[in-house]
């Protein structure tokens, strides 16, 4: 890829949905609003081939050359998400199938079935031409695999096949399966591979991991393949990237990622109050809330390739549909941006330009609005991107600074989805309890906790560690703990016998790992493991426990005079009931029954330390861990609507980034000496607007 000189920034541009045409003005506001970068083509299929075999490609050129008359670069998206309904006349037997073994109808997106070979014959073809036709164009600088992939489990015939093929090359004969996954419990054994019952009807845990792992495949294979074929006809110095929408049900980041050159996200989340601290607003809903999550989804983008990344959609206006509209208060464009630039982000691109005027999305907000002229969202983003032009390479090639580095387990993800440890329905049968937000739950709990704290994160995945099904090392722990002596696994419930040897080597290499609930409980077929929990690592935690418990209610915690708690900590939703040995307490609760489990211990062991932490934290529990392990903040201590984020660029320089989440204006005294990146002006404090950015560097 060719060296940036500056953050991409720009939208997803689509002029094949304005109702007249709009291009020459629609790049001329870009360019007034330094605007460098637009994504196209990609929900066009009918577009690019009308008929079977009938391509229509020109359509798209008056576009990319504009786009280069104004200095506009450009990333085609393959158009594969959304099929013409010629293509489901023809070959109705593509159709995806749900959970039930009904066809998904035409009507939305993603209706087919992602390794039918219809499919693949027929999206091959189209990516072929339009890669053809443009890859020589000088506007283009990249291409875009499927659009957000893995969005559905394919329950289709073709699929469940291949899921029985996937297994007999796995365990080789049933009786291996027989005995791996235990199916004597309710008479499941089987006789022959068509024994195996489909997914619709499916209790079992061991079953629903290797069905998620082989949806996973199946998606990793499409952009496999996808990436070939570009790859094939496009110049070298073009990029690959797929927007990735994360905890897709039928997706691993941590191995997709490496079909990538570099990755992209797309960042949704609550504007107004869904930003304010100390206490955001944060309704329930598919995208996030609060300044926490906004770091957090950053942090987990970089974390796919563990370098930069881009951020190919986020809010252009607000997000959802008619009866959910909450615009930006002023400078929250803004701040998102820079939030997403000080964690690593090298392209900021909000879905979309114009909002639309028809179709499923016609009320998504858009950076023009319905009238297709330039308004408040306009002006807001153009003075982001003024600033943004002026930062030029300053503010690229970030490495995020990071205190604490939290292990990531899509795996894990879904085991705890199929088997929660809290759930939102307590009536429901036991058996059928399923919260695919758990794993994430836990993890944003105490991923608060270390931002209200002031400290930052980095995330590393399992697999990014270690070969998950060969047990080979990636990483030597000990080459690990020099940049990450501290390490938090919380709700790493599938861990193979390969992950528990390397975390055990990590604390012999003088790493401080810090174990919190359910993890380490379950082996890589989620079969609740044998030996005394945490699972091979109770030796060196000094503590373990059999017992664990739900809470209806908060439990208040205490802290020691090793680790004091803030005002309001609490135990909440789950406590591991743990045993001391030879560990020390750090926190403890007066609960009449609970207290005879201490909720947090330390123990030393090798070179390393093992801290046990027993509950998932309330936001003060968990500020209060984070206090207790790493330094404390001189940066945003006294602050509790400020945040500071850092990071070291390209050129050696440490930047330092402040956010003020409030419509209170503070100033805050820097810790150490400054400069403004925009005028190198020499500062000891800054003074936050209501929502408000400040980016400085280190005085040198």
């Amino acid at each position: 890829m060719p060296k940036q000189k500056s953050v991409l920034f720009g939208s997803a541009y689509y002029a094949e949905y304005q109702p007249t045409p709009h291009l020459s003005q629609d790049m001329q506001l870009m360019h007034d609003a330094h605007m460098n970068v637009i994504r196209v083509g990609e929900g066009s299929w009918t577009h690019w081939e009308p008929e079977d075999g009938h391509f229509s490609l020109d359509w798209l050129e008056p576009v990319l050359d504009k786009a280069q008359e104004n200095g506009i670069n450009v990333i085609i998206g393959v158009p594969t998400f959304s099929i013409p309904q010629w293509l489901v006349r023809k070959y109705p037997e593509i159709a995806l199938h749900d959970e039930n073994g009904n066809p998904h109808y035409f009507g939305s997106r993603e209706e087919h079935s992602l390794s039918h070979p219809v499919f693949r014959y027929y999206a091959e073809r189209v990516i072929r031409k339009i890669v053809e036709r443009y890859a020589n164009h000088p506007a283009v600088i990249g291409w875009q695999l499927h659009n957000e992939p893995g969005l559905f489990q394919n329950y289709s015939h073709d699929v469940f096949e291949g899921f029985k093929d996937y297994l007999r090359h796995k365990y080789q004969t049933v009786e291996n399966l027989n005995k791996e996954w235990g199916l004597v419990y309710w008479s499941h054994e089987l006789s022959t591979w068509d024994d195996l019952w489909k997914p619709e009807g499916n209790a079992q845990p061991q079953y629903d991991i290797e069905w998620r792992r082989y949806q996973a495949s199946l998606t990793d294979d499409l952009l496999k393949w996808q990436r070939s074929v570009i790859r094939s006809i496009a110049p070298a110095n073009q990029f690959i990237t797929v927007n990735v929408a994360l905890d897709r049900s039928a997706f691993d980041e941590g191995v997709s990622g490496k079909q990538l050159d570099v990755a992209s996200t797309d960042l949704y989340f609550h504007m107004q109050d869904g930003m304010k601290l100390p206490n955001p607003d944060t309704p329930k809903s598919w995208f996030v809330s609060g300044p926490s999550q906004l770091a957090l989804q950053a942090d987990r983008s970089y974390a796919i390739k563990q370098q930069p990344y881009y951020v190919a959609e986020t809010d252009g206006g607000p997000i959802g549909g008619a009866g959910d509209n909450y615009p930006g208060y002023h400078g929250q464009w803004r701040q998102a941006a820079w939030q997403f630039i000080s964690r690593g982000a090298e392209m900021i691109e909000y879905w979309q330009w114009q909002q639309l005027h028809f179709g499923t999305e016609t009320y998504w907000g858009s950076v023009i609005p319905h009238d297709r002229k330039p308004g408040r969202v306009y002006r807001e983003v153009s003075e982001l991107g003024k600033e943004l032009s002026e930062a030029g390479s300053e503010v690229l090639d970030l490495k995020p600074d990071f205190d604490i580095t939290i292990l990531d387990s899509v795996e894990s993800r879904w085991g705890l989805s199929f088997e929660p440890y809290t759930s939102e329905d307590a009536t429901m049968d036991p058996h059928k309890t399923r919260n695919p937000e758990a794993y994430n739950h836990m993890i944003a709990a105490f991923y608060k906790g270390a931002f209200i704290s002031g400290k930052q994160v980095n995330f590393i995945h399992d697999s990014q560690l270690l070969n998950l099904e060969s047990g080979e090392f990636v990483i030597d722990p000990a080459d690990f703990v020099t940049a990450h002596p501290v390490l938090l696994a919380a709700g790493i419930y599938i861990t193979s016998d390969g992950l528990l040897d390397w975390l055990r080597k990590y604390i012999e290499a003088g790493g401080h790992l810090i174990l919190g609930p359910k993890s380490t409980y379950a082996d890589s077929l989620a079969r609740a493991r044998l030996e005394t929990k945490p699972a091979k690592l109770d030796d060196y935690a000094g503590t373990s426990y059999q017992e664990f418990s739900n809470l209806r209610r908060k439990v208040a915690v205490n802290g020691t005079d090793s680790m004091p708690v803030r005002e309001g900590s609490a135990a909440t939703e789950w406590i591991d009931c743990l045993e001391k040995k030879d560990s020390t307490v750090l926190a403890t609760s007066d609960d009449p029954h609970f207290k005879q489990f201490p909720l947090m211990t330390t123990s030393e062991a090798g070179k390393g330390r093992v801290t046990m932490i027993g509950t998932v934290p309330n936001k003060e529990l968990a500020a209060s861990i984070f206090d207790y392990l790493l330094s404390k903040d001189t940066w945003t201590a006294n602050y509790e609507t400020v945040t500071h984020s850092s990071a070291v660029n390209g050129k050696g320089e440490h930047l330092h980034f402040l956010f003020n989440w409030n419509w209170k204006p503070v100033t805050v005294k820097l810790p150490e000496p400054c400069v403004a990146l925009k005028d190198g002006e020499k500062l000891t404090s800054v003074n936050l607007h209501a929502w408000d950015v400040v980016v400085l560097k280190t005085q040198e």
